[in-house]
């Protein structure tokens, strides 16, 4: 037994070592891309005259859009932070009636044009829309042109039914299956006796 005890401590030894450096890198990522955020926040203020809040949610949208399988990045030129292209409306009410229905007391809006990974292709004008609690970005939307993938559901024939004769069946398919459950009822013929 002591002849296994050495190899498991090495391994778990090992696995410990790969968790800890993978963290390590995904901390680094993390920082780096905070660092992005920050520069880019600082130069929508300082060179863009742009409002803290809003040159936040325009680089926050700038790194979703990155995500997105249809844009590099996004571009914002001074006109993005305009009144007539940016907005902080007072709201005090629910982000949206989905699934962000977060109380915000503002909501930020800024425009900018998604530039996308295909060159060939035009840009696109995009929309974001953040919601915040003070300085704290507490909900995200934007006008992405290619849609979430969606849960798809059963489709209803995997339901069981009763078939005429009271037997369970299962269509699956487009196929049934009936249970082979013996009936209950008894099929006695009942004779008159004259």
């Amino acid at each position: 037994m002591e002849s296994n005890y050495a190899p498991r401590r090495l391994l778990r030894l090992v696995g410990r070592l790969a968790v800890c450096a993978s963290l390590a890198c995904a901390v680094s990522a993390f920082a780096d891309s905070l660092d992005e955020r920050n520069e880019l926040i600082h130069h929508f203020v300082t060179d863009f005259n742009a409002n803290p809040l809003v040159a936040d949610c325009a680089a926050h949208g700038n790194f979703i859009a990155s995500t997105s399988a249809a844009f590099d990045r996004v571009e914002f030129p001074p006109a993005s932070f305009d009144a007539s292209h940016s907005a902080i409306e007072p709201w005090n009410d629910s982000f949206d009636e989905k699934k962000q229905r977060i109380k915000v007391d503002n909501v930020v809006t800024v425009e900018g044009q998604g530039l996308p990974k295909d060159s060939d292709r035009d840009s696109t004008p995009l929309k974001f829309r953040c919601g915040y609690v003070g300085s704290q970005m507490l909900a995200f939307g934007w006008n992405d042109p290619v849609p979430p993938l969606r849960a798809r559901a059963e489709p209803h024939s995997t339901r069981a039914t009763k078939s005429k004769h009271g037997a369970k069946t299962k269509a699956t398919s487009g196929k049934t299956k009936s249970s082979t459950k013996p009936s209950t009822q008894s099929t006695k013929k009942t004779t008159k006796k004259h």
